[in-house]
């Protein structure tokens, strides 16, 4: 990796990553850990939802919107308690940011969480955390009990008059709960399932009451404004996208991994910090932001890494999970194991995505085995007609989206699955990561 490579990241939310016993209290005071909490207990509510408006920080879960502006939101003159929800149910195929930031660094999040109820004015404030991560939840837990030992959680923070309590919630594994409404009806007890909007959740969230929902990295980012200011925080990024981000790199990469960097950075500058698509190999699709966003190709290489560089491109930056593939890849296999994905976890209440979904994973299924038959593709593009903006959430959008995209670029690729199965095509064994056989082996 060149020192110009180097130069490109920006360690904030990841500087402590390689610290031993990150995780600890102690070890992550000792690098200046919970010092933006003192500064922020001595400004006002108003004046951090201020800053954080004006540093321009934007949602990090995948929709990009202002979190500051968020935060606004939250009627003053309502009677109800305001309740602060962390939406860490990080579950997409690709996306893999989150629970290392929370495993590494939990004190990191914890910190954010209460300088952000604090200034929305909530008094208890949720982690919601993927279900199967129990190594993630008990971290957390762990975080919680120290920052309650130190006098940073509870009643009467450092002296302040504040009041703030933290809760580790586990879910029962469903991706539904992602969608921000679905799980504040799993924190409730209920089935999660997406609710009808209006009423918003800032108005009418948990248990009908005001409630500001953030992912994990907008609220870990909320500690380093309080400290830095706002105009460090801005002077990263691009004018609409400011800041530094996580991007994740998996797939056919030599160095799969983590890679903070300022907003509007390109794949290709991220494909050098990572050593590049493996050897003897060439990149031929890859998504910005998990499976539920479009997919690219390496004509977008040097496209902002932003949100307009990728609405552009007509895609979305989303959680900024960028898989990577390699000429090896069937796209015919790798969009029916997307859709497959969507269709399992398909909560079933709008019927476009339940019933919609089964049909897609259907049609797939013939193409990869080669077995299609004239029409199917128009028959698959016209249900996804059906499906995407028809549902109360936006996974019919995603299942929706990596089908239409892989067509619009790979049409003659399904074409040819009219009469040759996608494994003579592209054996799968070429396309393994880790090698498994003698096909793969000498791949």
């Amino acid at each position: 990796m060149s020192e110009q490579s180097v130069d490109l990241l920006t360690p904030v939310l990841t500087r402590n990553w390689g610290d031993e016993r990150a995780w600890k209290l102690s070890n992550y005071e000792r690098v200046g850990g919970y010092a933006a909490l003192r500064k922020a207990l001595k400004q006002t509510p108003d004046e951090l939802v201020n800053l954080v408006k004006d540093a321009g920080l934007r949602g990090r879960g995948g929709a990009g919107f202002p979190t500051g502006m968020k935060w606004s939101f939250v009627p003053k003159d309502n009677p109800n308690p305001t309740y602060l929800v962390i939406n860490a149910d990080e579950s997409e195929p690709g996306t893999c940011k989150d629970i290392p930031l929370m495993m590494a660094s939990p004190h990191t999040l914890v910190e954010g969480a209460i300088i952000s109820s604090y200034a929305i004015g909530a008094e208890h404030a949720f982690i919601y955390v993927r279900g199967e991560v129990l190594h993630v939840a008990r971290r957390l837990q762990q975080a919680v009990r120290e920052a309650y030992s130190a006098g940073y959680l509870g009643k009467n923070i450092l002296g302040s008059g504040v009041n703030v309590d933290l809760v580790i919630h586990s879910g029962a594994g469903a991706y539904i709960c992602g969608e921000e409404t679905a799980l504040l009806d799993s924190l409730e007890g209920l089935r999660g399932q997406p609710r009808l909007r209006p009423p918003f959740p800032a108005v009418a969230g948990l248990y009908a009451s005001p409630t500001v929902i953030n992912n994990v990295e907008s609220i870990a980012s909320v500690p380093c404004i309080v400290d830095n200011g706002k105009e460090w925080f801005s002077s990263m990024g691009t004018e609409k996208s400011k800041g530094m981000t996580i991007y994740s790199l998996s797939g056919h990469v030599k160095r799969p991994g983590q890679f903070e960097a300022p907003m509007g950075i390109t794949l290709r500058q991220l494909l050098e910090l990572a050593g590049g698509v493996r050897d003897g190999h060439k990149l031929k699709f890859w998504t910005p932001g998990g499976s539920s966003t479009p997919i690219l190709t390496d004509e977008h290489l040097d496209l902002p890494l932003d949100y307009e560089g990728m609405a552009g491109a007509g895609s979305m930056l989303g959680t900024k999970a960028l898989q990577i593939f390699d000429d090896t890849t069937s796209v015919v296999r790798t969009t029916l194991r997307w859709v497959e994905f969507y269709k399992h976890e398909s909560c079933g209440k709008c019927t476009p995505c339940r019933e919609g979904s089964w049909w897609l994973v259907q049609i797939l299924l013939r193409l990869e085995a080669g077995e299609g038959v004239e029409g199917d593709i128009e028959k698959m593009l016209d249900l996804c007609d059906n499906i995407g903006g028809r549902s109360f959430c936006a996974l019919a959008d995603g299942a929706v989206a990596c089908v239409t995209s892989a067509v619009r670029y790979f049409r003659e690729e399904f074409e040819q699955a009219y009469h040759t199965p996608a494994w003579e095509l592209f054996p799968y064994g070429r396309s393994a990561l880790f090698a498994s056989s003698k096909e793969g082996a000498n791949a």
